[in-house]
């Protein structure tokens, strides 16, 4: 028996298609049969049968596809542990706490439309991309599965989870947060019922919005990097007068927040503050942000006594790069934060949710306060623009070299940053999806027009335009 993914469904960083159309049980059930055989081939002949912990998101389609998957892991000879519907950090903390689990599929769409859906894994502690996703093809193609028969089991973690989230207060003066009030907005997504059991546990005040789980999302869009998405969280924490809220997107591994005046905590800023607090305990360590972060973290950083480390954009990649430097905090603009001083290293954004408390009341300031503190940068949004896939790539070299053949200040980490007196600019390519991305930064309007116009140029140096900037 083979199996063959459609060509847009195996990605750089996780699996995702359009259900009924791309993505479907025969997929689902092919990816066990794969991820079990590449699991049980790295661990060894005789080795005995490895443990798989799987979950879902809140989709209307992830039952089904959770009921294909565990179907072809078993059959692959791989024993399951269902963990049932809840966030992909709570899949993750499944994997990383019990030491008799090798492997871990969440099974998610994160932010996407309702009707895509998707596969995030862990294999033996470490992100599974790239060439593995690739992997997977390969062995479906040649019908190149192990065969076997594996046990199921179903585990409720949710409560030790909660329980293991709350630990991110030990050693914080709880009594002086019992006048804290903060708002939540779930989104109707995945999040929603672990975020009640927290809310609950966590010391004063706590306003939650839509933490019932609705793949159709009524609400809104649960992406809190688009601001239109924030609009309910902003008016919750006005007409509260709260301290500042939380939003979680549709699987609860990407954060964003709002202070207390309703002003936007981006990605990047929001690193600043945990860099902040995690600096003053672990003085000199080596603090990574992906190429989209503003210059004022990079500086933030050093200013506080770490070591900045630029990194590629992706949480696969991200995560890989901890591991390489034993760096204890990452992130990226698009919310994925990751601990790894006192917690596993993963993305978790309710986790995210309780540090943020934790670091305003360590550093003894309001989080609307550290806010303030933050220097007012021009930038222009994440800007994606529609680009053949097979220009995508070769694009962006001819910029670089370009760029390297002049006098330019830039770093090619990942695409093409350039600095100059009036701030930065940056071109990449998406892994993900055939566009550009482009983003801009200086302390001037009249900066930020120029930086612009370089973008422009060099695009138009290599027969494209940046024209209307398209979604995610």
């Amino acid at each position: 028996m083979t199996h063959t993914f459609d060509t847009t469904v195996l990605r750089e960083y996780d699996i995702r298609g359009i259900i009924g159309e791309t993505l479907g049980a025969d997929d689902a059930r092919a990816i066990g049969r794969g991820f079990g055989t590449l699991l049980r081939r790295d661990l060894g002949e005789g080795a005995p049968a490895p443990m798989v912990a799987v979950g879902y998101d809140g989709r209307v389609s992830s039952p089904m596809l959770e009921h294909a998957l565990v179907e072809g892991l078993t059959a692959s000879g791989c024993n399951v542990r269902r963990i049932g519907m809840g966030p992909t950090p709570m899949l993750y903390y499944a994997e990383a706490s019990a030491e008799d689990v090798q492997g871990g599929i969440q099974i998610t769409g994160s932010h996407n439309p309702a009707n895509y859906n998707g596969f995030k894994m862990v294999f033996r502690g470490r992100p599974f991309f790239g060439a593995d996703i690739a992997k997977l093809g390969e062995l479906g193609a040649a019908g190149d599965w192990l065969d076997g028969t594996g046990s199921v089991e179903t585990v409720d973690i949710m409560e030790e989870y909660v329980e293991r989230l709350l630990a991110a207060l030990a050693g914080v003066d709880t009594a002086a947060l019992e006048t804290l009030k903060v708002g939540w907005d779930a989104g109707n997504g995945a999040a929603g019922p672990a975020l009640e059991l927290l809310a609950k546990r966590l010391p004063g005040e706590h306003h939650l919005l839509f933490t019932e789980v609705d793949g159709n999302f009524p609400n809104h869009h649960p992406d809190p990097t688009v601001e239109a998405n924030l609009a309910d969280l902003r008016a919750l924490v006005a007409e509260k007068n709260l301290d500042f809220g939380v939003a979680f997107d549709g699987d609860g591994d990407r954060i964003g927040a709002i202070d207390g005046e309703g002003r936007i905590i981006w990605g990047d800023q929001l690193l600043m503050i945990y860099a902040e607090d995690l600096l003053g305990r672990l003085p000199n360590a080596t603090i990574i942000a992906d190429v989209k972060a503003s210059r004022a973290l990079f500086d933030h950083v050093e200013k506080h006594g770490g070591k900045p480390l630029m990194w590629k954009t992706g949480h696969s990649l991200i995560k890989s790069k901890m591991k390489e430097v034993s760096s204890p905090l990452a992130g990226e603009m698009s919310g994925h934060v990751f601990f790894a001083d006192d917690y596993y290293g993963f993305d978790d954004a309710l986790y995210a949710g309780v540090r943020l408390i934790a670091a305003a009341a360590r550093l003894g300031k309001s989080v609307t306060q550290l806010r303030g503190e933050m220097p007012a940068m021009l930038n222009t949004p994440e800007l994606r623009f529609q680009v053949d896939e097979s220009r995508k790539f070769a694009a962006i070299g001819e910029i670089a070299d370009r760029i390297a053949a002049s006098d330019a200040v830039a770093d090619t980490t990942d695409g093409v940053r350039v600095t100059t007196d009036d701030g930065w600019w940056l071109l990449r390519a998406s892994n993900t999806q055939d566009v550009l991305v482009a983003r801009a930064e200086s302390d001037t309007d009249d900066g930020l027009e120029r930086l612009l116009r370089q973008i422009d140029e060099q695009l138009s140096l290599s027969g494209l335009e940046r024209g209307e900037s398209v979604s995610h």
